[in-house]
C-alpha cells in the first residue's frame, strides 16, 4: 500500500501535467479548428468570438494552393530526401568508424558535434555559407572562380529529382517556380542532413558494436569479404535501428520550423514553405487562429501516422517478450 501511494505521489504530477498541457490542449486545438476564430479581440470584453463553422477551415485550407499542393509537396520531398541522405551518410560514417581507425574518438566527436547545436544555430551557419556575399563565395572569389555564386545550384542534391519531375511534367503542381527557387529547398535539405547525419551515425555504430563478433568470424571462415560481411551479415541486423531512425527523422521533418524560418522564411516565394511556416503566418501575422489550429491538427495527424505504428509495434514486441 505504501509503495502504491509513493508511486502515485511521484507520477501523479507528471501525469496531471501531461493531461493538461498535452492532451487537453490537443482537444482545445481540435475545437478551435472547427471555429471561425479569426481575431484576438474579445467578444463582450471577456471571451474571444469563435463561432462553430464545422470543417470550413479544413475545406478552405485544402482549397488554398499554398497549402495544397505546395506545402504538402515540399514536406514530402524534404522528408524523403532528408531521410535518404541522412541514413546513407550516417550508415557510411558508422561503417568507417567500425573499422577501429586511429583517432576514432576524435572523428566520432566531430561527426556528433552538429547534433549538439540547435536548428536555429544550424540555420544561421548555413544561411551564412549559402549567402552569395559571404561564406564560401568570399573564399572562392579571390581565386578567380566567378561561377562560385551559382555553386549551390549545381551541388543541390535535389537537382536530379527536379529534372525527373520536369521530364514528367510534374512541375505543373508548382506553377511559376524557378530553378533558383528549387535550389533553396536543396539548401534546407543540406543543412538538416548536416545536423542529423551524426545522430544517425551514432545509432548505426551502436547497432554495429552490439552485433556479436562471432558472426563476423563465422562469415570470414566461410570466405566472405569485408564488403560481403557488411552487406549480407551486419547491415541486415540493423533493421530495428533503421526503423527507429526513419521514424525519428520523419517526425522531425514533418514538424520542422526553426531551421527553415531562420534560413529562408519559407521563400523565395513559397519554394521552402512548410505547414509549420504557414501555421506561424496564419496565427501570429494574419490572426487566423481557426485556420492555424486546422494546420496544427493536420500536422498532428501526419506525425501520428508516422509515430503510432512504430509505438504499436514496439508495444507488441515488449508484450510478446
Amino acid at each position: 500500500m505504501r509503495g502504491r501511494l509513493l508511486t502515485i505521489l511521484l507520477l501523479g504530477p507528471a501525469i496531471l501535467a501531461s493531461l493538461v498541457f498535452v492532451y487537453l490542449f490537443i482537444v482545445w486545438t481540435l475545437y478551435a479548428s472547427l471555429t471561425g476564430w479569426n481575431s484576438i479581440r474579445p467578444l463582450n470584453g471577456i471571451l474571444p468570438d469563435f463561432p462553430l463553422v464545422g470543417l470550413a477551415n479544413y475545406q478552405a485550407l485544402f482549397a488554398t494552393q499554398r497549402f495544397w499542393p505546395n506545402d504538402i509537396f515540399n514536406t514530402a520531398v524534404f522528408t524523403v530526401t532528408f531521410i535518404v541522405l541522412s541514413v546513407a551518410i550516417g550508415l557510411l560514417l558508422a561503417i568507417l568508424l567500425d573499422q577501429h581507425i586511429r583517432g576514432e574518438t576524435l572523428f566520432r566527436n566531430v561527426f556528433l558535434l552538429p547534433m549538439a547545436l540547435s536548428f536555429v544555430v544550424t540555420g544561421t551557419i548555413w544561411a551564412w555559407i549559402f549567402n552569395p556575399n559571404t561564406g564560401i563565395n568570399q573564399l572562392l572569389d579571390p581565386l578567380g572562380i566567378n561561377a562560385a555564386r551559382d555553386w549551390l545550384l549545381s551541388l543541390a542534391p535535389l537537382k536530379p529529382l527536379w529534372d525527373v519531375l520536369d521530364f514528367l511534367r510534374i512541375d505543373l503542381l508548382r506553377p511559376g517556380l524557378t530553378t533558383d527557387s528549387r535550389s533553396a529547398l536543396g539548401a534546407v535539405v543540406v543543412a538538416a542532413t548536416w545536423q542529423m547525419s551524426g545522430f544517425v551515425m551514432a545509432m548505426f555504430l551502436a547497432g554495429l558494436r552490439g552485433i556479436s563478433e562471432e558472426l563476423r568470424e563465422a562469415a570470414r571462415v566461410d570466405g566472405a569479404s569485408e564488403r560481403q560481411i557488411y552487406l549480407h551479415v551486419l547491415i541486415p541486423q540493423l533493421r530495428p535501428v533503421l526503423v527507429s531512425v526513419v521514424v525519428i527523422l520523419g517526425y522531425i521533418s514533418l514538424k520542422i520550423f526553426d531551421l527553415v524560418f531562420v534560413m529562408t522564411r519559407g521563400g523565395p516565394g513559397t519554394a521552402t514553405d512548410f505547414p509549420s511556416i504557414y501555421l506561424f503566418v496564419s496565427a501570429f501575422q494574419s490572426q487566423l487562429w481557426g485556420q492555424a489550429a486546422a494546420i496544427a491538427i493536420v500536422m498532428l495527424v501526419l506525425s501520428a501516422i508516422v509515430v503510432i505504428p512504430y509505438m504499436w509495434s514496439q508495444l507488441r514486441t515488449e508484450t510478446q517478450a
